[in-house]
């Protein structure tokens, strides 16, 4: 179950916004979920205020409470005491939620570390979560860190939140690029006219600051093989940044239409590389999750 929470107060004091709260823990901050408003502004948790400005802060948390774990075999690509480094499966979805309680990442985990990888020994958070420190969408593929302790989890979220992480994908797109690199730099917000898809936004005071680096390293007619880097981490940021400048990914069932050449082809969107520094030794490490067979085979016909 996702918990959203949200806390609201007047700043007594001038200084960094995630520094003047007295009632919101410091970690709370460093949350991916985290929004903060400054007098309804979107601002980021550096953000100086001034005494008398009203602060909402806004956040989910996982409660996994009554969950059992599930024997899920993983591909593990890397694992020592702190992390974790998997290479997801497409369709796996990560933690549970409506109509997917069962076959999900947070299951496997639960039955491979017990009961004391789910509880949270940080009294500032106290509540059940799983070491799930940052999300694929459910039919996107590759690398993954997970956090199998507090001190872990704390100091991932942190890289992942100030974006000192480097998220590289691969991707098939729709259509004939004329450029063959290019950045998006959108602001994502909710759909209004569909609570389960985004949409990118031009007005800066709304949604969250997304931005998508992409090279064309092959393409046809009609198709496009991309490499992909994110700034940040937003939900769907690929897949709606790539519908924005009408190139949708294909076998996006959400952003794009079915494709008659490939009619029941899955997301073809790959997390290729993630690379991080190691919570407890500071060391730089890059992690490779290899290509899927299904974007092999896309790209055997397109290229052909």
């Amino acid at each position: 179950m996702i918990r959203k929470e949200s806390l609201s107060f007047t700043a007594q004091s001038a200084g960094r916004v995630d520094k003047v709260s007295t009632e919101i823990p410091r970690s709370v901050f460093s949350y991916p979920s985290c929004t903060i408003y400054v007098n309804d502004r979107v601002v980021k948790k550096s953000f100086r205020v001034s005494a008398g400005d009203i602060v909402t802060v806004t956040w989910s948390e996982e409660v996994f409470e009554g969950l059992e774990g599930e024997d899920i075999p993983l591909d593990i690509l890397y694992e020592d005491d702190s992390i974790l480094v998997i290479n997801k499966p497409c369709g796996m979805v990560v933690h549970p939620g409506a109509g997917n309680w069962s076959g999900t990442l947070v299951n496997a985990l639960l039955y491979r570390y017990g009961e004391d990888f789910a509880t949270s020994e940080d009294e500032e958070v106290n509540l059940m979560r799983p070491g799930i420190v940052h999300r694929l969408d459910k039919d996107t593929s590759g690398v993954m860190v997970i956090a199998k302790t507090a001190d872990a989890h704390r100091n991932l979220a942190g890289q992942f939140a100030s974006h000192t992480t480097e998220k590289i994908y691969i991707a098939i797109a729709k259509g004939y690029f004329e450029k063959k690199r290019g950045t998006v730099d959108k602001n994502i917000v909710r759909n209004p006219s569909d609570r389960k898809s985004f949409i990118t936004c031009d007005d800066v005071r709304k949604g969250k600051s997304a931005v998508t680096h992409y090279t064309v390293l092959r393409q046809s007619l009609h198709y496009a093989f991309l490499r992909i880097r994110i700034e940040t981490g937003r939900t769907h940021q690929i897949r709606v940044h790539m519908k924005s400048i009408n190139h949708p990914l294909l076998g996006d069932d959400i952003y794009s239409n079915r494709d008659r050449n490939f009619p029941s082809i899955r997301l073809c969107l790959h997390a290729l590389s993630l690379s991080f520094a190691h919570p407890v030794s500071g060391q730089r490490m890059t992690f490779y999750a290899p290509m899927p067979e299904r974007i092999r085979t896309v790209l055997k016909q397109i290229l052909a």
